[in-house]
């Protein structure tokens, strides 16, 4: 059974709310008596009731944080940066999976509301307006990242896409690939988008046409999503000289296909991703890719909702501010190489 304060008051002879004003630091209770129970209150091994002080302080000291899957990687270091800058503050955070289940982000809704979370990050997911508004009913704050939903939001974190794919596209083209493909995830919204964009900006710039044929897109961005894409760019005439990827774990799947039918990379066709999750380094080849600041970007979105949830804004002093805009940096490692025609 866990030690209650009545258990403390016993074991050192004194009233119960002698014990209670002790360990929340009454100016009334003598400092020697005060420090003699914080004492034996740890020799005990009292813990204090997190849902109780919430009770005194209105304030439950939990944020919680929703991503549309917890086993890609991604949100992996999402989470942890975020973790990184709660260290100190006395929150925790509880973690949910929407998996693009409008039935299952309902309850997950319901659920934060009715554990009085103190606010809510939403991570780079497709949000309804339904349950967006169920939040602000609740009173509860919000900070999206990478936000992909119907609605804009009043503060949010977002990783420059179009920049990033503008950047992985630059790179292809300075290793002389003109005929270049992308894979895309189509349940990813405005960041595909985005990354599209940047993708036909740099060919564009570079005075490269952009073969429709060449656009793919998948319901989804996982490494299954990659094998698809990758399958039906084999079923084109002419195969392209490089690829970009949505993300790593799409680029993943590519390789794998391209290894299975015998085409080398990079000696054949070039391959980036896009995020630079941890396993993105371990493949063979290594993938380029684009480095998305992904525990700066978690970390920035906590630290944005402590001051709405402690003030009322944001920690520079808006009471609305825009996106805040994060870039990332290029990453070149062995799945690139300059085109040479094949004989």
């Amino acid at each position: 059974m866990p030690v209650t304060i009545k258990d403390i008051a016993k074991a050192a002879g004194v009233s119960h709310a002698t014990v209670s004003r002790s360990l929340n630091g009454n100016s009334l209770i003598p400092e020697k008596t005060a420090a003699s129970i914080r004492s034996l209150a740890e020799e005990m091994g009292y813990l204090p009731s997190a849902a109780a002080r919430g009770l005194k302080t209105n304030r439950s000291r939990v944020l919680g944080v929703i991503v549309s899957r917890i086993d890609n990687p991604y949100f992996g270091e999402v989470v942890q940066g975020i973790e990184d800058a709660l260290q100190g503050t006395g929150y925790s955070i509880f973690v949910a999976s929407s998996n693009f289940d409008g039935s299952q982000e309902k309850s997950i809704v319901q659920a934060f509301g009715e554990h009085r979370v103190d606010g809510v990050i939403i991570g780079s997911v497709y949000f309804s307006r339904e349950h967006s508004a169920s939040l602000t009913k609740y009173g509860i704050p919000i900070v999206v990242i990478n936000n992909q939903s119907p609605r804009n939001y009043d503060h949010s974190i977002a990783h420059d896409d179009v920049f990033g794919a503008q950047e992985i596209t630059h790179h292809l083209i300075q290793l002389g690939h003109t005929r270049i493909a992308y894979i895309g995830d189509q349940q990813a919204g405005r960041i595909n988008r985005d990354r599209i964009r940047g993708f036909q900006k740099a060919m564009g710039a570079a005075g490269l046409p952009v073969d429709s044929e060449l656009v793919i897109t998948t319901a989804g961005s996982t490494i299954d999503q990659g094998i698809e894409g990758m399958k039906s760019l084999l079923t084109l005439r002419h195969l392209p000289s490089a690829i970009f990827c949505f993300n790593d774990l799409m680029a993943i799947g590519a390789l794998k296909v391209l290894q299975q039918e015998g085409i080398d990379v990079p000696g054949q066709v070039s391959l980036a991703g896009f995020d630079n999750i941890s396993y993105s380094a371990y493949t063979t080849p290594a993938l380029t890719t684009f480095d998305q600041p992904k525990r700066l970007i978690g970390s920035e979105a906590a630290r944005m909702l402590l001051g709405l949830i402690d003030q009322g804004q944001d920690p520079d002093g808006n009471h609305k501010n825009p996106t805040r805009l994060i870039r990332g940096q290029l990453l070149v490692r062995e799945s690139t190489a300059a085109y040479y025609p094949q004989e």
